[in-house]
């Protein structure tokens, strides 16, 4: 399904302005050196033909030049075709990358049971891309056909969704099946020595930390009097729930999972504001276009989060680290005592999280992102939403043993939940 705005490749991180643009500043054709000569084919499919998944299969096709792109699926045919065209036509992908765009029109898959059909091809791993109230659903479908996994973030929208996905990763453990989550900040160099030394004390004990999502507004494909009501949300899936988790599920995860790794834990509770006060036209869905946490993580260490989606105002994008010897952004500066910049090798984290993943089938040493951090940093943006729709202090408990469940019982193209704003202080609408 399309995943970011218009028909533009990639919004998925403030690190790069497109995920297949982002491959042109990497400076090499290939970048898994030690692997780019097996002669042994990797071959790819996607699921979620949007601007994310066109990336991600241009990433896959950048990190090694075995990797062939050879089944996709969507519910809708025309995504298919737009993410086709927007490959062949990336200046970065000619020559043997383009050849190796081996989709035949019998291995395009449409409709809602696509995941399914795509998964019935021999193919070495799959790319999930599709909505994340999807997630839990297609990587359960994925496990089960014993494919490796590269999977969008976030991992599910509601702790229903995430013990799913937590079973469904322990299986994938049992069978070898490697799993990468893309939250890319986990695969920068950059990134890995900056934490590194925020472990090793550089900044002292911390204090306090603070991350900023400031951005304008998003996508809005319209409304056509021949969708129903379930291909309306589906088009426009940012705008609901159930689909996307609201602005902080969907997009802050990064920051958040970067935070979570920065101070080594996840939060034990979350108090929470927001609202709408922009986006209020009903076709905005059921999600707020502000909020602000107060994380507590452990030793009382608080965490200020802020996200935003409203245009004309100031952006701001970062996370920062406070401590007691000086502060880190934890990607590549330390001020105060021990000042440190990062000035190694520049990497493009968007393909080297599939080098990675390629590597790891190439060994047959299966790695499992969503057990190690991916899971745990969902639900933290998950608990930061709950908060904010309700009003209360939402505890780590409360949120991990919550039976809330936002996935419909039926998701043909006919009726779709019609579930109301969220109002604090109030029950939770479901």
């Amino acid at each position: 399904m399309a995943s970011d705005k218009g028909n533009a490749i990639s919004r998925r991180d403030f690190l790069a302005s497109g995920a297949i643009a982002a491959t042109a500043i990497s400076g090499f054709p290939f970048v898994n050196t030690g692997y780019a000569q097996d002669a042994r084919p990797i071959k790819i499919g996607v699921i979620g033909c949007g601007g994310r998944g066109t990336g991600a299969c241009a990433n896959a096709l950048t990190a090694d030049p075995n990797v062939q792109l050879v089944a996709m699926a969507d519910p809708f045919s025309e995504q298919i075709e737009k993410s086709l065209k927007a490959l062949r036509e990336d200046k970065d992908l000619q020559g043997r990358l383009l050849q190796n765009i081996k989709v035949r029109d019998d291995h395009k898959f449409t409709g809602m049971d696509c995941y399914q059909k795509l998964l019935r091809t021999d193919i070495d791993y799959v790319i999930l891309a599709e909505p994340p109230g999807f997630r839990p659903q297609h990587f359960e479908a994925a496990v089960e056909a014993g494919r490796h996994i590269f999977a969008e973030k976030p991992l599910g929208v509601d702790p229903a969704g995430l013990r799913k996905v937590k079973k469904t990763a322990e299986k994938a453990k049992e069978k070898g099946l490697s799993v990468v989550v893309g939250l890319n900040y986990r695969h920068d160099k950059s990134n890995i020595e900056t934490i590194k030394r925020i472990h090793d004390g550089e900044i002292g004990k911390i204090l306090s930390g603070r991350m900023y999502r400031l951005h304008g507004g998003l996508w809005h494909r319209g409304s056509d009097p021949s969708w129903t009501p379930m291909e309306y949300q589906c088009r426009n899936w940012y705008y609901f729930c159930w689909l996307s988790g609201d602005q902080i599920v969907e997009m802050a995860v990064h920051s958040i999972d970067l935070m979570n790794w920065s101070l080594g834990a996840h939060p034990v509770s979350a108090l929470g504001s927001g609202g709408r006060q922009v986006r209020t036209d009903p076709k905005y869905g059921n999600i707020y276009d502000h909020m602000t946490i107060d994380y507590e993580y452990p030793d009382g260490v608080h965490v200020m989060c802020m996200v935003r989606q409203w245009d004309g105002c100031t952006d701001k994008t970062g996370n920062f680290v406070v401590g007691d010897k000086g502060e880190s952004d934890s990607t590549e500066r330390i001020s105060g005592v021990n000042r440190w910049k990062y000035r190694g090798e520049k990497m493009n984290s968007y393909v080297h999280e599939h080098v990675e993943l390629i590597e790891s089938i190439r060994k047959g040493q299966a790695r499992n992102d969503a057990l190690d951090f991916a899971i745990d940093s969902t639900l933290t943006a998950i608990m930061g939403r709950e908060s904010a729709y309700t009003g209360k202090i939402i505890t780590w408990d409360e949120i991990l043993n919550s039976d809330l469940d936002l996935f419909p019982k039926s998701t043909g193209f006919g009726p779709a939940p019609q579930r109301p704003v969220p109002i604090p202080g109030q029950p939770r609408p479901v």
